[in-house]
């Protein structure tokens, strides 16, 4: 047994059967929406979209929209979405026409609820805080999501 009672994390690599639920041949179609969805109709923008309200937007089961999430982005639908918040604010906080918003501005307008989740994940993101970023980053172009 470890120090502190705590065990080394063993690795979750085996097959998931709800990836195999899903029809090779669908798997596309669906990230083409939830693409669709997400960016374009910045749905990611909305505190309160779920996984389960972009399942039932795009008509597909919530096991598939999670499979395909995993398979093709290689991450959880939080993570995809904080990814896209965190774009969006990068993109904000270099850009000279949002100067005069406030950080609480800028996470409310990405879909961050508190400027605490707005800091947290941007830290967890970037490894600075956006306040740091922007004085950092002014006029510079925005780098590439990940």
């Amino acid at each position: 047994m470890a120090k502190y009672n705590i065990n080394p994390r063993k690795e979750k690599y085996k097959a998931l059967s709800y990836r195999n639920s899903v029809p090779p041949t669908i798997v596309e179609d669906i990230a083409r929406k939830i693409i669709q969805k997400l960016m374009v109709e910045q749905k990611y923008r909305d505190p309160n979209y779920s996984a389960k309200r972009l399942a039932d937007d795009i008509e597909v089961n919530m096991r598939h929209i999670s499979a395909v999430i995993n398979m093709r982005f290689q991450q959880n639908y939080a993570q995809l979405v904080g990814k896209m918040r965190i774009y969006e604010a990068k993109y904000m906080l270099q850009d000279s026409h949002f100067d005069n918003m406030t950080m609480e501005d800028v996470a409310i307008n990405v879909g961050f609820t508190t400027r605490q989740s707005f800091y947290a994940a941007f830290y967890r993101e970037c490894g600075m805080t956006p306040r740091e970023y922007k004085l950092n980053h002014n006029g510079e172009p925005i780098a590439d999501v990940e």
